[in-house]
């Protein structure tokens, strides 16, 4: 139940805004009132009487988190001149649904680690998380109805449905060594950048935007959400799992064929192909350091950051058409410096 616990939950959800995301030295901080507000709804809209519930949800909360959908949101409302309160709420639904799809993650991945701290299924099991990521979608959609608004209705349900039908798609690909960059990218707009796009077109929707420039935002969300996920398959073969908060090699663990992989069997030898797919066929972690050297002497890093780079760009000209204002600026700093994250 909502309490002490979940103040203290507040304060993390944006230091981890602050500290975490690619920017928010300089630029997120213009909507540091408006995410304290956000995490205030969202301690109160978690309390549901029953105890797991809350020690679910507490443990998902105080882990931290990015909060990058939600601030993606209020940011479009802020370029386009909306303050009304609807904002607040709708930015806490979508980290509800955010949440939820973390949970049933983490079951379907089997993961044990997440943001540095034990996942919620490593610490409750499997039922618990499942179940707890089902109340907060239904949460969510409880939140959506109060907004009387069809079209945000509209958006954020088929968002939840593409979601699902993303996680599906990525499920039937585990261990597919076939898999080519279409296939890969059809899964990123699907899985991860669906809800960046939809966080952001809801934020012109709410601000009754022209449907240039709620095609602009929603444009923007979608080559945000895909680049981030592209450097997150990057940190995956490059990072440090100590700073990340996640195991190295995850990905591989699971039978992923992310980008770098892909990249690397295109430009391989033939041993270094047949490398690649047998451990993406098999999961073998003992082929990770193997693969690390031949998703690096290949130049595949710098393949897939170049992919990040153009969705990048693709974002900063998508918000350049919204009006001119520290809330527009901050989406293209964002953007730009999303390139530099490290976790």
């Amino acid at each position: 139940m909502a309490g002490a616990p979940y103040n203290k939950a507040i304060t993390n959800g944006y230091s981890a805004l602050q500290v975490s995301t690619p920017g928010s030295s300089t630029g997120l901080s213009i909507v540091e009132n408006d995410m304290r507000q956000v995490d205030r709804i969202i301690a109160q809209r978690l309390d549901s009487g029953v105890p797991l519930v809350g020690s679910v949800s507490q443990h998902i909360i105080l882990a931290g988190g990015k909060r990058l959908r939600p601030a993606l949101l209020l940011l479009c409302c802020g370029a386009l001149g909306y303050q009304g309160e609807q904002r607040h709420t709708l930015a806490a639904v979508v980290e509800f649904i955010h949440t939820a799809t973390l949970l049933h993650d983490d079951v379907v991945d089997d993961s044990a680690l997440r943001r540095g701290a034990a996942t919620a299924n490593a610490m409750f099991g499997n039922p618990a998380s499942v179940l707890v990521g089902d109340f907060l979608y239904s949460r969510a959609f409880q939140m959506m109805v109060e907004s009387q608004d069809m079209r945000i209705m509209q958006v954020l349900a088929d968002a939840t449905n593409v979601i699902a039908e993303g996680e599906v798609l990525q499920l039937m690909n585990m261990h597919n060594a076939s898999l080519d960059e279409v296939g890969y990218l059809q899964v990123v707009r699907s899985k991860t950048a669906k809800l960046f796009e939809a966080s952001a077109r809801v934020g012109a929707i709410l601000a009754k935007a022209n449907p240039t420039l709620e095609a602009a935002c929603a444009e923007y969300g979608q080559a945000i959400g895909t680049a981030f996920q592209v450097i997150d398959d990057v940190l995956d073969y490059t990072g440090d799992a100590a700073v990340m908060g996640k195991n190295l090699g995850d990905d591989l663990r699971e039978g992923k064929a992310t980008l770098p992989l892909i990249a690397a069997m295109q430009r391989g030898t033939e041993a270094q192909r047949a490398t690649i797919r047998s451990a993406i066929e098999t999961g073998d972690m003992n082929m990770l350091n193997e693969v690390i050297q031949i998703v690096r002497n290949t130049g595949s890093l710098d393949v897939t950051r170049a992919a990040a780079h153009q969705e990048a760009a693709r974002a900063i000209a998508a918000a350049r058409k919204l009006p001119v204002g520290e809330h527009t600026d901050c989406l293209i700093e964002l953007a730009s410096q999303l390139l530099d994250r490290k976790l």
